[in-house]
Parts: structure tokens; sequence; C-alpha cells
């Protein structure tokens, strides 16, 4: 197949969703499964205040993430994937959902941590910039956020590194890669703000 040229339309996932409702088996995955656990092992602190997932889709790590975080929004550009997520964090009551497409649509509120796991190489490099606005807009000052990509062959408009690299890019006036981890099959890199690095509050 060949690789997509802009950002992948919300039926793209709606019919991933409709033809399997785990349609990249993140509730039984071996690998999935260790993935999340090195992308919490990977975080700086032990708790944060306010936690935003970009691309929760079923709520599996958000699941795991609510243990961290004094309060959980995951967005999803689907609601076979959302409805899901409610069921399974349904009695996390600091979990909340909301039906979001980004870039263009964003939701209100500050964060001190914004997961983006495998969906920045669903984003064409215009959408990657006009996230890293977004994020740049809403990261608290003392603020972090985690990419998680697969590095193997897609055919999404970005590859993994390559959707790592450019948001990397975009965000280096007021980010810096405070760890950087790579696999045989994926990559992490979290990022702080700029006041962290500059030892500032």
């Amino acid at each position: 197949m060949s690789r997509f040229t802009t950002s992948l339309p919300a039926r793209y996932f709606e019919d991933q969703y409709a033809r399997d409702p785990d349609p990249w088996n993140f509730a039984t995955s071996a690998y999935e499964h260790a993935k999340y656990a090195a992308t919490l092992a990977a975080l700086s602190r032990d708790r944060y205040a306010a936690a935003l997932e970009v691309g929760c889709s079923i709520g599996v790590l958000t699941e795991a993430l609510a243990a961290r975080c004094d309060d959980v929004l995951g967005l999803d550009l689907t609601e076979l994937a959302l409805q899901q997520a409610r069921a399974r964090c349904q009695g996390l009551g600091h979990v909340r959902f909301a039906r979001a497409q980004v870039p263009d649509e964003w939701p209100d509120g500050s964060f001190d941590l914004i997961l983006l796991s495998e969906v920045v190489y669903f984003l064409d490099p215009g959408d990657v910039q006009r996230l890293a606005a977004r994020v740049r807009r809403s990261l608290r000052p003392n603020g972090e956020v985690l990419l998680v990509h697969w590095t193997g062959t897609t055919h999404y408009p970005l590859s993994g590194d390559a959707a790592a690299e450019h948001f990397i890019a975009a965000t280096g006036p007021f980010l810096h890669p405070l760890r950087q981890i790579d696999t045989d099959d994926y990559r992490l890199d979290l990022l702080a703000a700029a006041q962290q690095h500059d030892g500032q509050p």
C-alpha cells in the first residue's frame, strides 16, 4: 500500500474499529503491554496533576496512566473507540474522555503531561507544526511531553522516526529532550519544558 500524503481522516479510524473493536490488539498484545510498561517507566515523575492523552483508543494505556495522575483526559476521534475506553475506565472518577481530531480540535485547560503515543505519524508535516503550537499553548511551565512511535514500515504520512523528529524540531523553542530510548521496534522521546532545562521552577 502506498504511503498517505496527508493527515489520515477520521473515516480511516472509524473503518478500522468497525471491522475490529481492537484493530491494533492493544488489549491482548504482549508487545503492547511491554511497550506500555516502558512508557510509564520513561516518565520522570511518580505523579502528575493533569495529563492529556491524545489518541487514547480503547483506553488500555489510559487505565494504567490513571494510577500516576490526579486528572486524565483522553482524546480520540472515533466514538467506537471512546465507548470502549469509557467502559474500561468507568470506575475511575478522575478520568474523562472526549472526541476530538487534533490538531483542528483541542481541549481547554492546561496539562503537566501530554502523551502522544502512536499518533504523530498519522499527521502530515504541516499538521505536526500545528500540533506543536497546540501543545505549546496548553503545556504548563514545568510540563513534559512523551512521544512513543513504532519505527517499522507503515503507510502513514510519516514514519515513526520522521514523526518524532518533526515534532522535536517544531517544539525546539520551548521543549528539550530529557530522555530518549530506542528499541528494535519503537522509540520513546520524553521532552521537558525549557524552564526545567534552565533550572527554574
